[in-house]
C-alpha cells in the first residue's frame, strides 16, 4: 500500500519540535526514529549527564566545604544514583511513544530510513512518500583512528552514562565540552582522571575563560597534550602510548567530537549534498540541495546544542506549516553555550578573538567574583565575568562567565545582547544586593572607568 504524508520527519529528537505541532494543524505526519524517542539530549546527552553532574557538584561542594567551617565527607550510593537516572530517562523517553501513536495524524515508525529518491524513503520494507522531508537524524560520537583502539572495550559518553560501576582510573581522550563535563563527574565520584588533549582544554572558548578554566582544571586532573600513538587492552587494563610514555588505566573514555548520521540515510539516492565532514548542506531556509527536503540540528553542524535545534525546529514549523506564504530566512539570535563542569562556564556572542579577526574596535570589562559581596560569601578563587563592548556604539557584543552559577548568570547577559543593550543600559539596571549578578555591573563599571580615564586624559 502506498503511504503518502504531508511531511516525513526523520529523527525523533529535535524532529519532535515539528511532529505533533504540525499534526495538530491537520497535516499528515510520519515520524521515523530507530532509537529511543527524545534523541541524544534525553537519552544519552544533556538530561542524564546533568542528572549525574548535579550530584557531582554537590560532592565537590562538600569536598570544599571546610572553607566555610562545614565539616564532613560525602558518601554516594552510586548504583542507586545510576538506577534512578536511567529509570527516569527511560520512562521519559517511553512516555513520548503514546503521544505519537495515539495522535490521529501521526504514524510512528521505530525503524531506520533510507532515501530511495528525493520523494520517498524505505522504512522496514515500506515506502513512504512525502510532500516534504525534514531530516533531524543527529550525530554520534566520533572515534579517532588510533592504532589498536577499535580492538579495545573503550567507552563513549553513551556507555559511560549508563555504567553501573566506577573505575578506579580513567583516561579521557578529548578536551571539549563533553569530555570536561564527564571528567568532572568522574573525578567528583572519586575516580582518578587523566586527560589527553590534542591542543588544550576547551580550545574554542574566549581566551581569558579558557586559560582560567585550564589552570583550575589542571589543579584537579592530570592533563597531557599530545596525540596517542597506540592503545592496547590486556588483563583488564588499558595502555595508552603518548609522548613516548605509557599510561595505564582500567577505563578509557573517547570524547573527541561527533560525526553526523548522514552516512546512514543513503543521501546520494536523493542527491542531497553534504560537506567534507558529512554534515548536510542547507541554505538560509534550512533547505538542502533538493527542493522540499530540509535538515536541521546536529546533522547540519551549525550549532551542536539542543537549544539551537529547538530554535531551528520552531522556525521550520512556523515557515512551513503555520505560515505557508512566508519566505523568511532563518535569523539566529546570539546562540549561548554552557559547560556544566567545575567551575561552570557559559557565554554568548563574540569572543575577544572574534573581534580581533573582524577588526572591530572594542572595550573589555572583567570582574572577578571575589570582588563582589556575594563573591566574598562564596569564597571562590575561580570566578569572573568578561564583557565586550563596541568602542563606538558601546553596544554589548559578547559576554563570558566562569564560576559558580555561570550557566544561570549568563541569561541576564543573553537578554541584554538580544535587546542590543548598551553599556549605559547595563549600568542603569538596579541589581539586588548582595546577589551574584552584581559582578556584571562591576564589570560594566570597569569599562565606564576606562572611558572616563580616556576622556580626562584628552
Amino acid at each position: 500500500m502506498k503511504k503518502e504524508y504531508d511531511a516525513v520527519i526523520i529523527g525523533g529528537g529535535g524532529g519532535l519540535k515539528i511532529a505533533r505541532p504540525a499534526a495538530n494543524l491537520g497535516y499528515r505526519i510520519a515520524v521515523v526514529e530507530p532509537g529511543p524517542l527524545g534523541g541524544t539530549c534525553l537519552n544519552r546527552g544533556c538530561i542524564p549527564s546533568k542528572m549525574l553532574i548535579h550530584p557531582a557538584d554537590v560532592v565537590q561542594q562538600l569536598n570544599e566545604a571546610s572553607s566555610f567551617e562545614v565539616l564532613g565527607a560525602a558518601q554516594v550510593d552510586f548504583k542507586k544514583l545510576i538506577k534512578r537516572v536511567n529509570t527516569t530517562v527511560d520512562a521519559e523517553s517511553q512516555s513520548i511513544v503514546p503521544l505519537l501513536e495515539n495522535h490521529p495524524n501521526v504514524d510512528f515508525y521505530p525503524y531506520s530510513a533510507r532515501f530511495l529518491d528525493n520523494k520517498s524513503v524505505e522504512v522496514n520494507g515500506e515506502i513512504l512518500f512525502g510532500k516534504k522531508f525534514f531530516i533531524a537524524a543527529g550525530a554520534r560520537p566520533a572515534i579517532p583512528q588510533i592504532p589498536g583502539l577499535q580492538d579495545t572495550p573503550f567507552m563513549t559518553s553513551t556507555e559511560l552514562l549508563r555504567r553501573e560501576n566506577l573505575p578506579k582510573k580513567v583516561i579521557i581522550l578529548g578536551g571539549g565540552y563533553i569530555a570536561c563535563e564527564l571528567g568532572h563527574y568522574l573525578g567528583a565520584m572519586g575516580v582518578e582522571v587523566c586527560f589527553i588533549v590534542r591542543s588544550k582544554l576547551l580550545s574554542q572558548l574566549d581566551e581569558t575563560i579558557q586559560k582560567t578554566f585550564a589552570q583550575a582544571f589542571s589543579n584537579r586532573f592530570k592533563v597531557i597534550q599530545g596525540l596517542p600513538d597506540q592503545v592496547t587492552y590486556q588483563n583488564d587494563e588499558f595502555r595508552v602510548f603518548v609522548n613516548d610514555k605509557e599510561l595505564i588505566s582500567d577505563a578509557l573514555l573517547v570524547s573527541t567530537g561527533v560525526v553526523p548520521n548522514s552516512d546512514q540515510l543513503n543521501l546520494k539516492a536523493a542527491n542531497i549534498e553534504t560537506n567534507e565532514s558529512g554534515f548536510i548542506k542547507v541554505d538560509d531556509h534550512l533547505q538542502t540541495s533538493q527542493k522540499s527536503i530540509y535538515a536541521f540540528g546536529d546533522i547540519i553542524g551549525r550549532y551542536l546544542f539542543r537549544h539551537s535545534v529547538n530554535f531551528e525546529g520552531e522556525y521550520l514549523l512556523y515557515e512551513h506549516f503555520e505560515n505557508l506564504n512566508s519566505n523568511k530566512s532563518i535569523e539566529y539570535p546570539p546562540i549561548p553555550y554552557g559547560v556544566f563542569t567545575w567551575p561552570q562556564i557559559a557565554g554568548v556572542g563574540k569572543t575577544e578573538n572574534d573581534l580581533k579577526k573582524e577588526q572591530v574596535s572594542y572595550l573589555v570589562g572583567v570582574n572577578e567574583y571575589k570582588d563582589s559581596a556575594m563573591g566574598m560569601a562564596l569564597q571562590t578563587d575561580v570566578g569572573l565575568v568578561k564583557l565586550l563592548f563596541d568602542k563606538k556604539t558601546l553596544k554589548l557584543l559578547g559576554a563570558h562567565c566562569i564560576g559558580e552559577q555561570a550557566t544561570t548568570l549568563i541569561h541576564m547577559l543573553i537578554a541584554y545582547l538580544n535587546c542590543d543593550a548598551t553599556l549605559n543600559q547595563i549600568l542603569r539596571t538596579v541589581y539586588i544586593h548582595p546577589a551574584l549578578p552584581e559582578v556584571i555591573r562591576n564589570a560594566a563599571r570597569k569599562v565606564r572607568a576606562q572611558l572616563n580615564e580616556a576622556k580626562n586624559s584628552c
